[in-house]
């Protein structure tokens, strides 16, 4: 065999070694650079575009057939207009100018304007983040959406479609934005320390206010109080819950951000709190009024759903029964502060929203506990927390109920908010939108 000779071998080390030398050394440089740099998290990023489809669901088809089985049959594509609407407007706002003002860097009280156009908004996540930039403002983009779909419920069936279309442009930018600045962008609330894991004071709480100044500012309906306005369509209604059901698990669990423990804990609770507040407001309708409805099952579910929002990743899963319990009890019985009130909140937007949303918030300064994420609450030695959620709720609800006034007085001298007295008695599905979606029209 033929043996290599000592000055081959010399040369063919040192080849190796100019060769694999500037390699190991790129690949050392490589594995610093991919240990200092944020990355995508898979299974982070496939949890939050899951949640952001379930939380589009909640508007259509869940919001529009829970509404839509609510009002009369001559009302009905109304109602699925504005929701579907709701979705393609404000998906453009939040875009060019919403998502700016509520998580642009800015001051306490609103963002500034250095992401209009999602400027700078990509797919390579920040420091500490796991999910690309674009994601969590699609995500939030949810919320802004569904929120001013929400207030649809008080003025449904004799708003007219220009000033529907022309309110919620202007809510969305100068009222939602701000106030998601406020709790979730830096702005004031979130630094008090304010509470709210999906969307308590965000969502529910300005969306409740906001439509008893609509209701009260538009009036009521033709024969309210006078003669039945019943559902039309209580199996849209009862679908649309348990739509709504299902899509929350993104709205809360999709709250952490992440495929991990705290949206574990966020979807347990908002499960068993969903629960709670069924068997709450069944039982209680029973014992009342004799009867369980499915009406009533399907309203509870809504409101175990509605007052656990903002303390879904905060609190124990048996603390959660406590907060679904009294959200069915306290909705239950707060529907009839329209009544008191002089309102006509047609789909009980304030009882439900309002109400529901009003109990989670201070509930979550009741039963946090840091075990769980965030901090404690009253039960676990913190009273302070409490009064921080007393203030956050107080300031959204003056914010939100004058705000929506103003806007809703600035649509009014714009093109009206009503439609005629005739356009109202006909339904707005043929006067507003030249349809019927039935073969006739009672």
């Amino acid at each position: 065999m033929k043996r290599t000779s000592p000055m081959t071998a010399h040369v063919a080390r040192a080849v190796y070694a100019a060769i694999l030398t500037p390699l190991a050394v790129l690949a050392s440089h490589t594995a610093a650079w991919a240990q200092d740099s944020p990355a995508i998290d898979t299974g982070d990023t496939a949890w939050i575009l899951t949640s952001t489809a379930l939380v589009i669901m909640m508007t259509a088809p869940g919001l529009a057939l829970f509404y839509g089985g609510l009002v009369r049959r001559n009302n009905v594509l109304s109602v699925l207009m504005q929701c579907i609407m709701c979705m393609a407007t404000v998906s453009i706002v939040w875009v060019v100018i919403g998502y700016t003002l509520a998580f642009g860097p800015g001051n306490a009280l609103i963002g500034d304007l250095s992401m209009i156009g999602l400027a700078g908004v990509g797919v390579e996540p920040g420091e500490g983040e796991t999910i690309p930039p674009l994601l969590f403002m699609m995500f939030q983009g949810t919320f802004a959406i569904i929120t001013p779909a929400l207030i649809v419920g008080a003025f449904a069936e004799r708003m007219k479609f220009s000033a529907f279309l022309i309110f919620t442009v202007l809510w969305s930018i100068l009222i939602y934005s701000p106030l998601c600045h406020w709790v979730w962008g830096g702005g004031w609330l979130g630094e008090r320390g304010a509470l709210d894991f999906a969307g308590g004071t965000v969502v529910h709480i300005s969306s409740g206010v906001s439509a008893l100044a609509a209701a009260l500012l538009i009036g009521k309906r033709i024969g309210y109080g006078q003669e039945p306005l019943p559902p039309h369509n209580l199996p849209f209604t009862v679908a649309g819950a348990g739509l709504l059901w299902v899509g929350w698990f993104g709205f809360n669990a999709g709250s952490a951000l992440g495929a991990n423990g705290s949206a574990s804990i966020a979807f347990v609770t908002t499960n068993t709190a969903a629960a709670a507040a069924t068997l709450t407001w069944v039982f209680v309708e029973w014992a009342t009024r004799g009867k369980p409805t499915v009406l009533g099952a399907a309203s509870g579910a809504v409101a175990g759903l509605v007052a656990i929002t903002p303390a879904a990743g905060f609190v124990s899963p048996m603390s959660a029964i406590a907060i679904g319990a009294g959200g069915g009890l306290l909705c239950f019985f707060g529907i009839r502060l329209k009544e008191m009130l002089g309102a006509d909140d047609a789909l009980d937007v304030v009882g439900i929203h309002g109400v529901g949303g009003t109990w989670g918030a201070l509930a979550t300064g009741v039963f946090a506990d840091a075990a769980y994420g965030g901090t404690d609450g009253l039960l676990y030695g913190n009273p302070g927390q409490l009064w921080i959620q007393v203030e956050g709720v107080l300031a959204t609800m003056v914010f939100c109920f004058i705000g929506a006034i103003v806007l809703l007085k600035l649509t009014d001298m714009l093109v009206g908010l009503r439609v005629t007295d005739e356009g109202e008695i006909q339904g707005l599905d043929l006067t507003e939108h030249s349809e019927r979606a039935y073969g006739s029209i009672d």
